[in-house]
């Protein structure tokens, strides 16, 4: 995996997991990577994905069973959803509408509406 170094690793592992989810790769009740063993699959510190794990189990993508590993929560794909659904309208979809603007690209242009 390779890392932006505008983003916290953190959280770019956390987005790719969350597109494991989405697309169907993991689902409801699935026993994810422990925290070690992902560690050594991405070369990384076992703190960074404790972290993102953390961070998964704060927004109810992930639960632990303890003594058994970490699974998917229940709803969590819809939670993924809602969560990069507003992100997307929040920060990413100003950036592009100003863009097209100034290359003076039509939205019909874009999305082929007649």
């Amino acid at each position: 995996m390779e890392f932006n170094e505008h983003k916290p690793i953190y959280l770019q592992i956390a987005d790719t997991l969350c597109d494991k989810i989405l697309t169907g790769e993991w689902v409801t009740e699935d026993r994810i990577p422990s925290v070690r063993e992902l560690g050594v699959a991405l070369g990384v510190n076992p703190n960074t994905i404790m972290r993102t794990y953390d961070h998964l189990q704060s927004i109810e993508v992930i639960y632990n069973r303890r003594g058994v590993g970490y699974f998917i929560s229940p709803g969590s794909r819809n939670s993924i959803i809602k969560i990069q659904k507003e992100q997307f309208i929040k920060e990413e979809l100003p950036k592009i509408v100003t863009r097209m603007s100034l290359l003076g690209i039509e939205p019909s242009e874009v999305f082929n509406c007649k």
